[in-house]
């Protein structure tokens, strides 16, 4: 990945960690960040007048003051500053086509409409072709300051693997990758459906499934083998086994299918459910 970590900033404490995550992303990947505010798609909490050159000086502020922080920060950042007059959904997802990811705020448990830009943040991680990243407010997973460091016990990118057969590819390579950049241990979490204990004993099913889970693994870990690996085979329903490996995680890497229509975008039940429930960064990856 060689296009910018962009971030979607809007001044709230959402927003303004999920900038740190991105600047940190960034700044070990050797990626130039960009800070995007639209002023025409500003929090309804925010207390200014309606006028557009009062919008258009209240984001100015925003982007100048995050910028400066995360610059003290990481000082070998290239790092721009963009104010936009597009609705930020829309922004974000023309950069989508040319950036490594996307980063969006969650202002915290609860709803998935919850997050920062409203619902129209479900079509960006529904929609858009690079992977996308929800950062909630105070999480603990990600630095936010000279003061507030990342918990130290948050040390694996947990990825959750539906498939390993045919959807596996791009997440197990946006998980490789965070894991090797971080120098974390990647958790791979297979669920093995409990109908699926119809067909035979649970220690028989899930023995198979550990196969087929180390068979999609190994050529990542040829490709990483300086990442270690925990593989991780439950039964029971997917959002909660991956909600219980997530325990450790500072991201979680699900998938959701490609559409071919702009008009069309779905996230499945396990991403929703791993935005609503985990409380650590989520990383949404598009597959095939």
């Amino acid at each position: 990945m060689t296009g910018p970590v962009v971030v979607g900033l809007d001044g709230s404490p959402a927003s303004v960690t999920a900038a740190w995550w991105a600047a940190r992303e960034a700044a070990d990947r050797h990626l130039p960040v960009v800070l995007l505010h639209s002023w025409t798609t500003q929090p309804l909490d925010v207390p200014i007048r309606q006028e557009a050159h009062t919008k258009q000086r209240y984001g100015r502020d925003i982007l100048q003051r995050t910028a400066a922080e995360l610059l003290h920060r990481h000082g070998d950042l290239t790092l721009t500053t963009e104010l936009v007059s597009a609705p930020a959904a829309q922004a974000l997802l023309e950069h989508g086509t040319s950036a490594s990811v996307l980063v969006l705020g969650s202002r915290g448990y609860g709803s998935v409409a919850s997050f920062l830009l409203g619902s129209s943040s479900l079509h960006v991680l529904g929609l858009t072709p690079c992977p996308a990243v929800a950062v909630r407010a105070d999480d603990p997973a990600v630095e936010t300051g000279w003061d507030h460091p990342a918990a130290a016990n948050r040390d694996e990118v947990v990825v959750g693997v539906e498939d390993p057969a045919t959807a596996a590819e791009p997440l197990l390579e946006f998980a490789f990758t965070s894991a090797a950049t971080h120098g974390a241990r990647l958790r791979a979490v297979r669920a093995v459906p409990l109908a699926s204990l119809v067909a035979g004993p649970d220690e028989d099913i899930e023995a198979e499934e550990r196969t087929r889970l180390a068979d999609a693994l190994a050529p990542w870990r040829e490709k990483f083998p300086d990442v270690p690996v925990t593989k991780h085979v439950a039964t029971g329903p997917a959002a909660q086994v991956l909600l219980t490996a997530s325990a450790r995680g500072r991201l979680l890497v699900v998938g959701r299918r490609r559409h071919p229509s702009l008009l069309t975008w779905k996230l499945g039940p396990v991403a929703h459910a791993a935005l609503h429930h985990v409380s650590c960064p989520v990383a949404v990856v598009p597959h095939d």
